[in-house]
């Protein structure tokens, strides 16, 4: 288990539990520990003292910042859904799919229904990616 921490820590992933943390946080905003145990959305209630534990494991990681109001220490997100997404799909990315971009891809089509309006989109997306890449390349030049 505690491998588990360190390579998460490297990789910038978070658990799956600090991921439940981290949506609370994003939703709600700056938040006691009491507030991100009631507004967790999980199957069991959490122990308010695991919770109190992980947010200061999430705080050594960068994942979440404190200040203190009175007695009670409010947390808040130091990092954003996109920058978690982002870090979580590289992370897949990177250990399931060697680093392929149209093996994940060509993965996600097999197995999702995935209609002519999505595949339209997806078609967009890749053109203005290659355009904005085009146009980056330029000007690096």
């Amino acid at each position: 288990m505690r491998r588990r921490s360190r390579s998460a820590s490297k990789t910038g992933v978070p658990t799956d539990a600090e991921l439940l943390i981290l949506r609370a946080l994003w939703e709600y905003g700056e938040s006691t520990v009491d507030d991100v145990v009631g507004r967790m959305s999980s199957n069991r209630p959490p122990n308010y003292k695991t919770v109190q534990s992980l947010l200061r494991i999430m705080e050594r990681k960068g994942f979440v910042q404190h200040t203190q109001r009175g007695r009670a220490f409010v947390f808040r997100s130091r990092v954003t859904r996109d920058e978690v997404g982002g870090r979580m799909a590289k992370h897949l990315l990177e250990r399931t799919f060697g680093g392929s971009p149209s093996a994940l891809l060509m993965n996600l089509l097999d197995r999702n229904t995935v209609n002519e309006r999505e595949l339209n989109e997806l078609e967009a997306l890749i053109h203005d990616y290659r355009q904005r890449k085009t146009e980056d390349d330029a000007q690096s030049k």
